[in-house]
């Protein structure tokens, strides 16, 4: 069986993958994928025609957040799981074929909308309708591009969902969008102004996580996090979902079961909310792609709550340690089901696992400094703004983004070593673990590497600079003294960088490659309206 997937920074050869993911991604479950992306276009487009008449569906807004979620690079291996979602959205789209014909409302004559199909012919159908179903180099670039954002801004309206905020008209606009990538007959220039539009969506949807986090957690502060470890056994949490953290700790509080962070879930340690509980840790290990040796020495139990899953090796000993949850899945491992209305998910299997497991095996000592969210950071404002007048700070550096395991990721290390003493690093995403335990210092106080956060805290490094500007009086933010070297791997990047191309960012440094998803047209056209480039040279 072939496959065509080029969504993430990883993609053979900067085309495509076609005979497996590099990520581990199995050709059938590819197939699958390109499926439930295709079926989830059909309900969109019924549901852009309901809503248009003013009848909208909680149940189909979720479905799609979850379709587009969980096909991101690294969320989920689980043929099984997948499959069930497909099955699901062919069950909703006659549901809302029929509730269309009740309404009186045409059902659009596309083949996604009238695409009906048996389990057993799944992945015969899944060959007709992938990426390459669209033979036109650069609309499939555009459009592709657009699916790839609506994957991270699903991502980021799932996690504010779980903490009870929701916005119609993101909602609205991933209908829309999947609509528009449906037709066959859509202008290069129509796609154009889509991608913008999703990138200007995508700013919305960070947003609305910012508000959903900081109103239920409080604002990130700066803190000291611990790296080292303790002496009770341990469940270490990875992804992004602080919903999901929130109830872990809450459950394992006086169990005398401790809890650490991995990955993207570091920032979790700079909400106020979590600093009460005292068996939260601290951070274990690094970023994802190290995970097969860390998972192996931290011992305990393993949860998913998101994407950034690395397929284990033959002689792994964490599997029957090892949980997913949300839009996460992986064969093998025991998968926690999504809480019902006014519940909580149920973690006791989890805690009684760990219970039976030794404590992590110590693998680095000392503290990480993070929580510069746009709160913290807006709070030393004065003191920013008096050292970039007097020259201490010459220069902030954003080098947000996504961390990877290719040796040429070493690079971020060596430029963030390289780079003069009187510049700072703003930072959010896992791409900070290239230099965050680098002894970099301070300047006048203020940390030369500020963290904002998780990969969707990209919104808190814009909200910093709009603050910059109106600071210095400038009339847009690339009149700043800053340098944009973003890192990216996977669809949640692609929302950060749709967004900050959204808000007329230009001169934005990409790498370690430019995304294989661009067609040397679509590419020339970003190099040419927005400046983006490549790695910049070490200075």
């Amino acid at each position: 069986m072939s496959m065509f997937c080029f969504q993430c920074q990883e993609t053979a050869r900067n085309q495509g993958c076609t005979v497996k993911g590099v990520c581990g991604k199995e050709p059938q479950t590819a197939a699958l994928m390109d499926l439930l992306i295709y079926v989830s276009r059909g309900i969109a487009i019924l549901q852009r025609s309901l809503r248009e008449k003013g009848i909208t569906s909680d149940v189909t807004d979720h479905f799609l957040m979850d379709a587009l979620f969980c096909t991101i690079t690294n969320a989920n291996f689980d043929d099984a799981a997948i499959t069930g979602r497909i099955d699901k959205g062919f069950a909703l789209k006659k549901d809302l074929v029929a509730r269309a014909r009740k309404e009186g409302i045409r059902i659009p004559d596309m083949p996604e909308v009238t695409l009906e199909a048996a389990p057993a012919d799944y992945q015969v159908i899944a060959q007709s309708v992938g990426v390459l179903s669209e033979s036109n180099e650069d609309i499939r670039s555009l459009k592709q591009m657009t699916i790839y954002g609506l994957k991270g801004m699903a991502a980021y309206a799932e996690h504010a969902l779980n903490l009870g905020h929701k916005d119609p008209d993101i909602h609205a606009f991933m209908e829309e969008a999947l609509y528009q990538v449906s037709r066959n007959d859509i202008a290069a220039d129509e796609l154009v102004a889509l991608v913008l539009k999703t990138g200007e969506t995508g700013v919305k949807a960070m947003a609305l996580l910012d508000k959903a986090n900081t109103s239920s957690y409080g604002n990130p502060e700066m803190t000291r996090v611990n790296i080292g470890v303790g002496k009770n056994p341990g469940i270490l949490i990875s992804g992004h979902d602080l919903k999901d953290m929130e109830e872990l700790l809450e459950q394992t509080e006086g169990t005398g079961v401790d809890v650490y962070t991995h990955g993207e879930m570091l920032p979790a340690n700079y909400y106020p909310a979590f600093k009460k509980y005292k068996h939260f840790i601290g951070n274990y290990g690094s970023s994802w792609w190290k995970q097969r040796e860390e998972f192996e020495t931290f011992n305990g139990v393993i949860l998913f709550t998101t994407n950034c899953i690395v397929p284990l090796l033959k002689d792994a000993t964490y599997l029957d340690r090892m949980y997913t949850t949300g839009s996460s899945g992986y064969p093998g491992a025991r998968h926690i089901p999504a809480r019902k209305e006014g519940e909580k998910k149920d973690f006791s299997e989890l805690i009684a696992k760990a219970k039976t497991c030794k404590p992590p095996t110590e693998i680095e000592k000392g503290e990480i400094i993070g929580g510069f969210a746009h709160h913290q950071v807006l709070a030393l404002a004065d003191q920013v703004v008096e050292a970039v007048k007097t020259g201490a700070i010459r220069r902030f550096v954003v080098m947000a983004g996504c961390d990877g395991r290719m040796k040429s990721r070493q690079y971020y290390t060596d430029f963030a070593l390289a780079l003069p003493k009187d510049n700072v690093i703003l930072t959010a995403g896992c791409a900070k673990y290239r230099y965050n335990k680098l002894p970099l210092g301070d300047i006048n106080g203020i940390p030369r590497v500020l963290d904002a956060g998780q990969c969707n805290d990209s919104y808190s490094l814009v909200v910093i600079a709009l603050a910059l500007k109106e600071a210095f009086g400038l009339e847009s933010v690339n009149d700043l003294p800053i340098l944009y070297n973003i890192a990216w791997y996977e669809q949640k990047a692609v929302i950060v960088l749709l967004a900050l191309l959204s808000l007329g960012v230009k001169n934005i440094h990409l790498g370690p490659t430019l995304p294989g998803f661009l067609s040397p047209n679509v590419a020339k056209v970003l190099v040419e309206k927005f400046g983006i480039g490549p790695q910049p040279e070490l200075n």
